[in-house]
């Protein structure tokens, strides 16, 4: 995913650098905002996922209900 050409991030980058703050530190400061967007955009993405899925099934009967512990 490449969004660091969108209009977001150039305006982001230019509110940024009219500051009085080193292109270095604007340009990093951007970077982990766009990180973080992308991450909490993956998050979402995982948690809608999981949340899709079938629940696990329930033993029925004696299968898989008791451990054998002399084994």
């Amino acid at each position: 995913m490449n969004i660091s050409s969108t209009p977001a991030v150039q305006a982001a980058t230019a509110a940024a650098a009219s500051t009085s703050v080193p292109a270095d530190a604007v340009q990093a400061s951007v970077q982990l905002r766009v990180l973080k967007k992308a991450l909490d955009a993956q998050e979402a993405a995982a948690a809608a996922l999981l949340q899709s899925l079938p629940p696990p099934p329930v033993p029925q009967g004696m299968l898989g209900t008791r451990l054998d512990v002399y084994a």
